[in-house]
C-alpha cells in the first residue's frame, strides 16, 4: 500500500509541477560504462513542506546493465547510502519493473539503457534547507562487471521553484512501479513448489500480452526461465519456473508480474496443487535425416565403448566365452555370440523402458547413474569378486549331477543361458563410460520423445554387441585362436586378475558413495561368501542357504550404514564447483575450467590423468587468471544434475570453459585432448577491449 501511495505522489508532483523552472540536480558521476547524477523535482523546499521527490538518474553505455532490488541468481542491486546528509530523516527507494537478462546461462534482472529510481525524502524540519550526501554502490555489467562507488552531493536551500523537465522524467519511471494487487486488474492467485519447479496461476480482465514473472524468495532459492502459457481468451496465465536451487523452508513469496506497461507486485498464498497447463507445447520433432544421425552418433559410441578402458573387464569376459566355444561346432558358436549379442540389447531395452518409467513420474536420469547407488555397487562388487574368485580356482561352480545330465540331453544348449548373461553384464560394466559420439546421442534420447530413446539405446546396443554379431558372422574366426595349451592357464589367470582390478576399483567407488565403513563391511561380507563356496558344511542345504544369506546381509549394508553425503576434497588446484560463482569470477576477466567427475566414471579418470594432469594444460589451469571449478557427482546432486540439464547434458564427463568472450560457454568432447582445452581456454580468456575498460573504469 506504502508502494502504491508514493508511486501516485510523484505521479500527482508532475502534473501540479508541468509548468515550473529548473530542478536541483547534484554534480554527474561519468565514466565509458555508465553516467549518473541525482535530481530532485524541487528547486527549493517549500515553508510547510517535510517531503522531497528525488530521483537517481543512471545512464548506462549500450550493452551494459544495472540490476532491479531482487537480481537473479547473481549480481547487487543500487544501494545508497545517506551518512553526512543534513535535515533529512529517511529517504525510500521505489524499483521500476524490471527487464529479464540472460548471460551464463543465468537468468539476471536489471535495466538497460537508463533508469530513473524515484526517492522519496522525508526532512526533519518543514522548510528548511536540506543537504543531501548520498553514498552510491552500483555494478553495471556487460560480458565483465564493474562495482561503481561514487558520492553523488545536493542542496536544496529553502525556497519554491519546480521543473518539468526532472518531474516528468522522474514521473516517467514511478508509472513503472508494480502496483500493489488492489490496484491492479491483475491477480496473482496461487503458487506452488513442487517437481523441482515453482508454479504460478494468475488472471486478469485485459488479455496477457507480453507477461513475464520476477519470484522473490530470498537468497537461497533460485530460479530459471520461466514456462508461461495463457488460454485462449489470453486472461489466465500458467507459468512454471524451473528451481535451479533451493533453501530448507521458503519464505513469504513476493511475486512481480509484468506485461508490457503494467505490472503487479503480490504476496500469494502457497498452495498444496499443481495447476494444470492450459495447453501443451508442441514439440520441434526431428526429421528422419536427424534422427538417423542421432542412431548413427550412438552406434559409434557403443562401438567405441569396447575398446574404452572402462570395459577392460568386458574384453576379459568376451575372451573368456571364445575360449570356451573352442571345440564346439559352427552353429553352435554362432548361437552363443548371437545369445551374447541378444544380453547387450535385452539390457539396453531393460534400462531404456527403466528410463521412460522414471521421466514419467519426474525423476531426473542419466547415463551410469546406478553407479550412484551403493546397492547396485555391493551386487556388482560381490558378483565380480566371486567370478574373479572362481577364475583363480578359489572354489569350482558346478550344478548338480542331476541338472548336468538332463542339460547335456537338451541339444547342446546350455550354454546360452551363460552367453546371453555375458552380454548383459558386459553392457552394465560398459555404461560408467561416456565415449565420443555417446554424449550426444543420450541427450537427444533423454530430452525426447520415448521413441527417441528406444531408438537409441538400440542403435548404442548394436554398436556395443557389434564383435559378438561379427563371430556370430564369421565363426569360423575362432579358429584363427591358438589351439588349447597352458597358454590357456596364463589367459585365465590374467582374466582373473582384470576382473579382481574391477571388484577393487567398485569397492573404492563405494568408499567415496557410501563410506569407508559400509566399503569394509561389504569387503568383509563377500570375503565369507567365498570362504563359505571353498568350504563344505554338514547337510545338502546348509552352504547354499548360507551363502544366500550373507548375500542379503551384504545387501542390506549399504542401506543400514551408509553416511550422510559430506564436502569432499576437490584437489589443491581446483575449488568446488558453485555455479553461481561463474559469472562472478568471469565479470572479473577470469576464465572458469568447469569438469564433472565422479569416481565411477572412468573416461573422466583417463581425462584427469592424460590432459587435465598433465603439462602443459595443467600449467595452464594454475595461471593467475584461470581457476579451474570440479563439481564431484559421486553422489546424487541435484544441483550438479541440474547443471548439466540445463546444457542438455545426462551424463559424464562433462566439461565446460567461460570466460569474457565465451560468457554462455565453450563445451568440450567428453574424450579430452590437450590441444582442444588450451585453445578453449583461449579462445574464452580476457581480451584487449576489456582490458582498456577496465583500466579506464
Amino acid at each position: 500500500m506504502m508502494r502504491t501511495t508514493l508511486r501516485l505522489f510523484f505521479l500527482l508532483m508532475a502534473c501540479l509541477w508541468a509548468s515550473m523552472g529548473f530542478a536541483a540536480s547534484s554534480d554527474t558521476y561519468e565514466n565509458s560504462t555508465i553516467t549518473a547524477r541525482l535530481i530532485s523535482v524541487e528547486n527549493g523546499v517549500a515553508e510547510t513542506s517535510r517531503t522531497l521527490s528525488l530521483g537517481l538518474d543512471v545512464e548506462l553505455a549500450e550493452g551494459w546493465k544495472a540490476y532491479w532490488r531482487s537480481p537473479g541468481e547473481v549480481g547487487l542491486p543500487p544501494e545508497i547510502s545517506w551518512d553526512g546528509s543534513e535535515n533529512l530523516v529517511s529517504a525510500q527507494m521505489l524499483w521500476p519493473a524490471p527487464e529479464r537478462f540472460t548471460a551464463f546461462g543465468i537468468e539476471n534482472f536489471g535495466y538497460k539503457t537508463r533508469v530513473v529510481l524515484p526517492i522519496q525524502a522525508v526532512l526533519e524540519t518543514a522548510g528548511q534547507s536540506a543537504t543531501l550526501q548520498a553514498r552510491v554502490s552500483l555494478l553495471a555489467c556487460s560480458t565483465v562487471c564493474v562495482p561503481h562507488d561514487f558520492d553523488l552531493a545536493l542542496t536544496i536551500p529553502a525556497g519554491t521553484g519546480i521543473d518539468a523537465k526532472a518531474a516528468g522524467l522522474i514521473s516517467e519511471y514511478a508509472q513503472r512501479v508494480p502496483l500493489g494487487p488492489e490496484e491492479s486488474d491483475i491477480i496473482v492467485e496461487t503458487a506452488v513448489i513442487a517437481d523441482d519447479a515453482l508454479y504460478v496461476t494468475a488472471r486478469s480482465a485485459n488479455a496477457f500480452v507480453k507477461p513475464d514473472i520476477f519470484p522473490e524468495l530470498g537468497p537461497e532459492f533460485t530460479f530459471g526461465k520461466p514456462d508461461i502459457r495463457t488460454d485462449d481468451a489470453g486472461t489466465a496465465l500458467w507459468a512454471k519456473l524451473p528451481l535451479l536451487a533451493q533453501g530448507e523452508d521458503p519464505p513469504p513469496l513476493q511475486l512481480t508480474l509484468t506485461d508490457g506497461s503494467r505490472a503487479v507486485t503480490a504476496q500469494p498464498a502457497w498452495s498444496d496443487r499443481i495447476p494444470g497447463a492450459p495447453f501443451e507445447v508442441m514439440a520441434n520433432l526431428p526429421d528422419l535425416t536427424q534422427i538417423l544421425a542421432i542412431a548413427a552418433f550412438a552406434f559409434l559410441g557403443g562401438l567405441i565403448l569396447n575398446v574404452m578402458p572402462c570395459v577392460l573387464p568386458v574384453l576379459s569376459i568376451k575372451l573368456t566365452s571364445v575360449l570356451n566355444h573352442g571345440n564346439k561346432p559352427a552353429h553352435e558358436v554362432r548361437n552363443g555370440f548371437l545369445m551374447s549379442a541378444l544380453g547387450v540389447l535385452v539390457f539396453m531395452w531393460a534400462l531404456a523402458a527403466i528410463i521412460l518409467v522414471l521421466q514419467s513420474v519426474g525423476v531426473t536420469v542419466g547415463w551410469g547413474l546406478q553407479f550412484q547407488s551403493p546397492v547396485f555397487l555391493t551386487v556388482m562388487f560381490l558378483v565380480l569378486a566371486v567370478f574373479s574368485a572362481n577364475l583363480f580356482g578359489v572354489f569350482e561352480v558346478s550344478l548338480p549331477s542331476g541338472l548336468q545330465s538332463r542339460l547335456a540331453r537338451s541339444s547342446g544348449r546350455d550354454g546360452y543361458g551363460g552367453d546371453f548373461a555375458t552380454g548383459a553384464f558386459a553392457a552394465v560394466l560398459a555404461t560408467p563410460c561416456s565415449a565420443p559420439f555417446l554424449g550426444t546421442a543420450v541427450a537427444f534420447a533423454l530430452s525426447g520423445r520415448p521413441i527417441d530413446v528406444i531408438l537409441v539405446f538400440t542403435a548404442l546396443g548394436l554398436g556395443l554387441s557389434l564383435p559378438y554379431l561379427v563371430l556370430a558372422e564369421k565363426p569360423g574366426l575362432v579358429r584363427l585362436l591358438p589351439r588349447p595349451g597352458r597358454w590357456m592357464v596364463v589367459v585365465k589367470w590374467v582374466l582373473a586378475g582384470l576382473l579382481a582390478g574391477t571388484a577393487i576399483w567398485l569397492l573404492w567407488v563405494l568408499i567415496g558413495v557410501a563410506g569407508g565403513r559400509v566399503a569394509m563391511t561389504v569387503l568383509l561380507m563377500t570375503s565369507l561368501f567365498i570362504l563359505l563356496a571353498t568350504i563344505r558344511l554338514p547337510g545338502r542345504l546348509t552352504r547354499p542357504t548360507a551363502l544366500v544369506v550373507v548375500a542379503v546381509l551384504s545387501l542390506l549394508v549399504p542401506t543400514a550404514l551408509t553416511i550422510p553425503p559430506q564436502t569432499r576434497a576437490v584437489g589443491q588446484d581446483w575449488v568446488a564447483f558453485d555455479r553461481s560463482e561463474i559469472p562472478k569470477l568471469v565479470s572479473q576477466g577470469k576464465t572458469v575450467f568447469v569438469d564433472v567427475t565422479a569416481d565411477w566414471c572412468l573416461t573422466c579418470k583417463a581425462n584427469k590423468t592424460l590432459v587435465l594432469d598433465r603439462a602443459p594444460v595443467v600449467d595452464q589451469l594454475r595461471g593467475d587468471n584461470v581457476v579451474a571449478m570440479r563439481a564431484d557427482w559421486t553422489r546424487p546432486n541435484t544441483d550438479i544434475s541440474r547443471y548439466l540439464e540445463s546444457h542438455n547434458r545426462f551424463g559424464i564427463p562433462f566439461n565446460i570453459v567461460y570466460g569474457p568472450n565465451a560468457p554462455d560457454g565453450i563445451i568440450l568432447s567428453e574424450v579430452l585432448t590437450s590441444e582442444a582445452v588450451l585453445d578453449a581456454l583461449s579462445r574464452a580468456a580476457l581480451g584487449d577491449p576489456v582490458t582498456a575498460l577496465k583500466t579506464d573504469g
